[in-house]
């Protein structure tokens, strides 16, 4: 899927307000290779519904940091259980008993912060898609998350050429807690992302 950026302003324009399930078909349609990430943060369970939907056994990259919380773990059990999900897990490197003793947990106004999150997100995420070298890349990401994620659409490409499929990009809070009631899903609210702290803090995974 070769896209210049006016063609992907114009199919932004097209798909608002398109359900998701006809995007992520439209996008399925035309990858060779799709991949669709997941943290089971919040409201994750919405794309990973609406993209196995579609296409069943597709890739799900899961870089797991080591500090989920137990409810995290536990809810990501259960998704992976309920919805069959093709998980391909990918950690950091050093565990993260090892690095409480050698760095701890950094706040963000440490220096070595960065290190911290190359580490846990970002070398794990390299390594994920190096491996699966996807063409589409389906995420969760939505207007309002972060002011870096207002500047993206439903389509955007990222730096490296893959088309990033976000079809809940629209969307908000109250009509993703309708999606999942209709559809019966479980949702976790108890969530811990040590790279960005803060809620509308970017991690970089997106940059």
């Amino acid at each position: 899927m070769d896209f210049s950026k006016d063609q992907v302003k114009k199919l932004n324009i097209q798909f608002k307000g398109m359900p998701p399930e006809e995007i992520i078909s439209w996008a399925i349609k035309y990858a060779n290779n799709p991949v669709v990430t997941t943290n089971f943060r919040p409201y994750e369970v919405a794309i990973l519904n609406a993209v196995t939907q579609v296409r069943k056994n597709i890739p799900v990259v899961w870089c797991d940091t080591g500090y989920n919380t137990p409810q995290t773990y536990k809810h990501a059990e259960t998704l992976i259980e309920i919805l069959g999900l093709n998980i391909k897990l990918f950690v950091p490197r050093q565990t993260s008993a090892h690095r409480d003793v050698t760095m701890g947990i950094p706040g963000i106004e440490d220096k070595r912060h960065a290190e911290f999150t190359e580490q846990v997100k970002l070398e794990p995420f390299r390594r994920a898609m190096a491996e699966i070298k996807p063409d589409v890349w389906f995420t969760n990401l939505r207007k309002g998350q972060t002011a870096h994620r207002n500047t993206l659409d439903i389509l955007s490409l990222s730096n490296n050429g893959v088309l990033k499929v976000s079809p809940f990009y629209h969307w908000s809070d109250g009509q993703l807690d309708m999606y999942l009631e209709e559809r019966n899903l479980q949702n976790e609210h108890t969530y811990f992302d040590p790279t960005k702290v803060l809620e509308n803090r970017e991690c970089g995974l997106h940059i």
